[in-house]
């Protein structure tokens, strides 16, 4: 199994900017992606909405999985009301003010810690699946920013916290401790969790294996996933198995679509001011730290500085946010910048669309979707009103 062949990539020429594009195409190819592998394997996939909320896509993710997860009362309400489902619902800390729409808006809630549980399950309908996350002590995530499984955790039951008998009520576990991690991460994981949890996996009808399974990147192995997963089912036959990435939905969808303001340079650097930010727009850059990669141009993250002065048609690119460190750099280009040039930032839909913010009052790119037939929709512009309706 693999994911659409890459065709050539659409010009976007005339794509009025700032803009993020989702494309059909490679959405429907994903979907498709991940519903072969449910079923091959045997499970049940949902998305994440931490990763991936564009909301005015869910008819046509409707198409391929049956539920969402949501990690807040207002992920659960968007889940229910415009995808249509209840949600599979986890938060790290429930509050009473809100709890009553979560269980509303959910078919299966889990909780962080047995102290949450004691507190809020007897307010769970019936009908309604409680679980526990729980803390296997185990990740393979180099970037402490995202691992949550490092030592003090806050996520989590960790196993020499549980009873023998597991309390009243609880039917799954949920465990996560992946970021665009491959098969192999995960076949490491479920030895550890059948090693430390073992015990109370007959207890149990469901096991959520959480996200960070990046199935649809193209080196992934797929079919070591599905064998991975079918074996870890012959042992556990009542166990519902469970899968909710949310990268791997929005993986290669679509650009941040950007165009150059001004040209500036300072001690022989050239810096591309756009008409974007990395701090609003695309805050992983930053935080992750990543460079992502521009359309046409080649990243080079290594350049010292000196270096970058001496190379021809070598650009830092600069957000339009009053932050100081709101640049990266170096990016090789085949010619001169010249004002009014587009950038493309490759990938920008899954988690960089949720992620954004207004800081600086900075307008909000807007959402497109470059449909099959070539034809352009504007899912949402944005406009003052959306910045001054944030503030008090």
């Amino acid at each position: 199994m693999d994911t659409m062949k890459r065709t050539t990539p659409p010009p976007y020429s005339n794509v009025p900017t700032p803009a993020y594009v989702v494309e059909e195409a490679r959405l429907k190819a994903n979907f498709a992606l991940i519903k072969n592998i449910a079923e091959a394997a045997g499970v049940e996939f949902v998305m994440s909405f931490k990763a991936y909320a564009l909301w005015k896509t869910f008819p046509l993710l409707r198409k391929y999985i049956r539920h969402v997860s949501a990690a807040s009362p207002d992920e659960a309400r968007l889940g229910f009301e415009e995808f249509g489902a209840p949600c599979y619902t986890y938060s790290p800390a429930f509050e009473e003010n809100s709890f009553a729409n979560v269980v509303r808006w959910s078919s299966h809630i889990t909780f962080n810690s047995l102290s949450q549980y004691a507190c809020f399950a007897p307010q769970v309908s019936k009908g309604v699946s409680m679980g526990l996350r729980i803390n296997i002590g185990y990740s393979e995530i180099e970037t402490l920013l995202y691992n949550p499984c490092s030592p003090g955790s806050r996520f989590g039951v960790t196993a020499d916290q549980l009873p023998a008998a597991l309390p009243d009520g609880i039917e799954g576990f949920l465990c996560h401790n992946h970021c665009e991690s491959d098969s192999h991460a995960l076949e490491r994981s479920l030895a550890i969790l059948e090693e430390r949890f073992g015990q109370w996996l007959p207890q149990l009808k469901w096991l959520n294996l959480g996200g960070g399974h990046l199935v649809t990147r193209n080196d992934y192995d797929t079919e070591h996933l599905i064998s991975t997963l079918q074996s870890f089912r012959e042992r556990h036959p009542r166990l519902h198995i469970i899968l909710e990435p949310g990268s791997a939905f929005g993986w290669q969808t679509g650009p941040l679509v950007a165009s150059v303001c001004d040209i500036v340079e300072n001690a022989g650097i050239k810096t591309a001011m756009l008409n974007v930010s990395f701090t609003a727009h695309m805050p992983d850059c930053l935080e992750m730290p990543y460079h992502p990669a521009v359309r046409d141009a080649e990243t080079l993250p290594n350049l010292s500085d000196k270096e970058a002065a001496s190379v021809p048609n070598v650009y830092r690119l600069g957000g339009n946010s009053c932050l100081s460190g709101d640049w990266m750099g170096y990016w090789s280009f085949p010619k001169p910048l010249q004002i009014g040039d587009k950038i493309i930032f490759e990938d920008m839909n899954h988690y960089t669309t949720v992620k954004t913010t207004t800081f600086n009052g900075i307008r909000h790119p807007s959402i497109l979707m470059l449909h099959e037939d070539g034809n352009i929709e504007t899912l949402r512009q944005f406009s003052y009103e959306d910045y001054r309706d944030r503030m008090d």
